[in-house]
């Protein structure tokens, strides 16, 4: 099984990597997400450190339980032959109705097939009113012409 594009990246190809895994997430389907990385994939996220298939999809099922009404948008930091570098922010409601939204890196790491093989993120959270929130579009995939992070100035 291979997933394209492939390594080694251009920004043309960086830039689509970063957009299929921005939509990927936005679907909020744990399954599917787990389907980009390899059976082994290493992953931080914060201060969880797991491996493997089966605990991402452990960790995201847990993540989207807790984070409703996610929105994500992710931007091409840099790139390398088989490595990206991502910005990016989301925006989630908690069950008590209070707004968040998270800003991050992430730095990830493919193999020759186009899974990721190594995730590493780092995110902080920012408690915001409903009012301030700047990612309305409807549950899904963010919409071609919604803006990106540089355009909404974060």
């Amino acid at each position: 099984m291979t997933r394209p594009p492939l390594p080694p990246f251009d920004a043309e190809s960086a830039a689509q990597k970063v957009r299929l895994a921005e939509d990927g997430w936005n679907s909020r389907d744990p399954h599917k997400v787990a389907l980009a990385y390899t059976v082994d994939c290493k992953w931080r996220n914060r201060a969880e450190i797991f491996q493997g298939r089966d605990a991402i999809v452990e960790f995201l099922t847990r993540k989207w339980d807790r984070e409703q009404d996610y929105r994500l948008i992710k931007e091409l930091w840099a790139y390398t032959d088989n490595r990206i570098a991502v910005r990016f922010a989301y925006e989630f409601r908690d069950d008590a109705g209070a707004w968040f939204r998270a800003y991050g890196n992430e730095n990830w790491e493919f193999g020759e097939d186009g899974l990721m093989r190594h995730r590493i993120a780092s995110i902080n959270d920012l408690a915001i009113l409903e009012e301030d929130r700047l990612f309305h579009w409807p549950q899904g995939r963010r919409p071609d012409d919604h803006p990106g992070l540089s355009d909404l100035g974060l």
